[in-house]
């Protein structure tokens, strides 16, 4: 018999279930089975759904009502009797309640151990059917309610992210005098997590922690790598650090992926320090650990740190894989070190390392920086001798040499070739070479393919926008540029986002803003970096008062400000003089597990002096004082200049010989 199983209701929106007893709880579960499931039979007849009550059809003797035994046993259970998969098999052919509890009948002395049920149930993986079973061993067989069966029943609802039946069977698990144990919690969380319900996971941890049950590594590590994919790092923080006071012993991978967080999240000092924690517990950081931090590095553009980074790897003899070998080259052209970025990347095959087209692009770019052409050229025509195959970037990357040396034709050339070879040229391909045709004068020609893009439906991206409005710009006709800027208030041809993006790089205040709140208003962003391009746009513009609208709309969206985002928001409150509030969001980022860098932690005793709270300066300059992770020196040289500022001339004196008797000044 084939079955498929069709939602028919609308979704439901969340709530959890009260329950006053266990009637009203199987109730309310057999009215959200009833209401979201149709099954429809082969051929077409329709049966009833799985419900407690049965119809008024009289069930007919078959086959599956049959005990499925191999030898009777004399006392004790049957399980060794009973042939489980054909069991499981016609289980699996009934179509509703009725029809499972015919075939459990036989069973309902409980000849079946609790540990034989078990095993049945975790073998059924349709959420209904695991229902209807838990619910026949419940209360027709009355075994004594299993925590273990309850976990696969809501392994299985949660699967069908059935979730409000999930939250009553949590609620029955409790009324039935179960404790949830770690596998109850760690399916809760896992699976919330997984279909980006994030503040419900977060609340079933929270669950977990009041009923002092334990997590596992697993489980926090599972936290953080969802946290880490969602960008939310201040979370992901927060759950680390609840890790570690639970007394779990994080692993590599848990350290490599904090090693990542924390990069994310710019907090470039307390990654750098995971790698000493790592060490200090027995944890040998490895290629991974290194690789991490070192892409941290370049993202960001501290390339001198980078390459200090690759100093201490190979001092440790730690072993540099293909990733490490691509950020390097890319490091050392950003600091003009061309002549080492070309060794290693010959040196690469001697370490039993084969370059990518990776290693190649990236060598490519560098020589074209490094203006050495020749070079280039050589190794793109020796990527097509190898049959290495290139790609849109190396093409890129060529078409913006041919740029430099302002050979405009050969750099159109490329386009043709590249299409040739079934390469489809990208936003950044056509901005590279319109910016090359106005470089050369040929602005006419920039427009007219900007134009012809346009109409063929070609994805306008930011760089393509940003390079024609600064082309029209430079040969001063505002008008064509203030007419794009115009048509990006309402964008038919790219995402709101994008437009936002654009208009806030461009520094365009009010057409940002405009496009912001519609987009806001009909829930268009789903970015968290929307919100912080914003922020940031308004706080160069000095609109304070819409730095914390957006931030507000940010914390109601559900999103984590990363400490760029709060150290502007604090700095927008101080010039608003409230200091109470700019408190307030210190302390709630703080409580939430927000690890901030210096400069915020400075900033809020700004705040504090510009309020003259002097004993608030004095509190938290004490306790950062005590925080090994502090520049100290800037700590002191902070609070020094606060109270000189407020005229306190023997405060600033005596944190000045403080730091002399510290040695954090030279004597005079």
């Amino acid at each position: 018999m084939n079955m498929i199983f069709t939602s028919s209701a609308k979704p439901t929106p969340h709530t959890t279930i009260n329950l006053h007893n266990l009637s009203q709880l199987k109730s309310h579960r057999n009215t959200l089975r009833h209401r979201s499931i149709v099954i429809v039979i082969s051929n077409s007849s329709t049966k009833d759904v799985w419900r407690k009550t049965p119809n008024s059809t009289t069930q007919t003797k078959s086959s599956f009502h049959q005990p499925y035994r191999r030898k009777p046993e004399v006392g004790g259970y049957l399980d060794h009797s009973v042939d489980m998969d054909e069991l499981v098999a016609n289980i699996n052919e009934t179509t509703d309640e009725h029809q499972l509890f015919a075939v459990m009948s036989p069973y309902k002395s409980r000849q079946l151990s609790v540990r034989f049920m078990v095993t049945v149930l975790s073998r059924e993986t349709d959420w209904q059917r695991s229902l209807a079973l838990l619910d026949w061993m419940n209360e027709h067989a009355l075994y004594t309610p299993s925590v273990y069966a309850y976990n696969v029943v809501l392994r299985n609802v949660l699967r069908a992210k059935q979730w409000e039946i999930a939250y009553g069977l949590f609620d029955e698990m409790r009324q039935r005098g179960l404790s949830p144990d770690r596998y109850t919690y760690s399916t809760l969380i896992t699976q919330f997590g997984k279909e980006g319900r994030f503040d419900d996971a977060l609340s079933w941890l929270q669950k977990m922690e009041q009923d002092h049950v334990s997590g596992d590594l697993v489980l926090y590590s599972n936290l953080i790598e969802l946290s880490r994919k969602l960008c939310d790092y201040s979370k992901a923080i927060s759950i680390f650090s609840r890790l570690k006071q639970s007394g779990i012993s994080p692993d590599l991978v848990a350290y490599n992926s904090m090693i990542n967080v924390f990069g994310k999240a710019k907090l470039f000092r307390e990654a750098r320090l995971l790698l000493q924690e790592m060490r200090s517990v027995g944890v040998s950081p490895d290629t991974v650990s290194y690789s991490t931090l070192l892409s941290m590095y370049a993202e960001n553009q501290k390339y001198l740190e980078a390459l200090s980074v690759f100093s201490e790897m190979k001092e440790v003899n730690c072993s540099p894989d293909l990733t490490t070998c691509n950020i390097m080259i890319d490091v050392y052209g950003q600091l003009d070190m061309a002549k080492e970025a070309d060794r290693l990347f010959w040196s690469m095959r001697k370490m039993g390392i084969e370059p990518n087209v990776v290693s190649y692009n990236t060598l490519l770019r560098v020589y074209g920086e490094a203006e050495l052409f020749g070079e280039a050229i050589h190794l793109f025509r020796l990527m097509q001798r190898k049959d290495i195959n290139q790609n849109v970037v190396t093409y890129n990357t060529m078409i913006k040499i041919y740029g430099k040396t302002l050979e405009h034709e050969k750099a159109n050339n490329l386009i043709q070739e590249m299409q040739n070879r079934g390469i489809e040229p990208n936003g950044i391909t056509y901005s590279t070479i319109i910016s090359i045709w106005d470089k050369s004068g040929k602005l006419d020609r920039a427009a007219t393919l900007f134009q012809k893009l346009r109409s063929s439906g070609v994805e306008i991206d930011q760089v393509l926008y940003q390079t024609m409005i600064v082309a029209y710009e430079r040969a001063g006709l505002i008008g064509h540029a203030k007419r794009l800027l115009h048509e990006l208030k309402t964008p038919d041809n790219i995402p709101r986002a994008t437009a936002i993006t654009i208009l806030a790089a461009a520094g365009r205040v009010e057409e940002a803003t405009w496009v912001f709140r519609q987009a806001y208003n009909s829930g268009e962003i789903k970015d968290i970096l929307v919100y912080a391009c914003m922020v940031d746009l308004f706080s160069r513009n000095r609109k304070h008062s819409s730095v914390i609208e957006v931030f507000d709309k940010m914390r109601k969206a559900g999103y984590f400000p990363d400490s760029n985002v709060i150290a502007l928001v604090l700095n927008a409150y101080g010039k608003l003089r409230e200091f109470d509030k700019a408190n307030d969001v210190y302390i709630e980022m703080q409580d939430e597990g927000c690890v901030f860098p210096d400069e915020v932690h400075f900033q809020m005793l700004s705040l504090y002096g510009a309020k003259r709270d002097f004993k608030m300066v004095e509190s938290l300059f004490e306790r950062l004082d005590r925080d090994p992770n502090i520049n100290k020196k800037e700590l002191h040289l902070v609070v020094a200049s606060i109270y000189e500022r407020a005229n306190r001339l023997n405060d600033a004196s005596r944190i000045v010989d403080r730091m002399k008797h510290m040695g954090l000044l030279k004597r005079a």
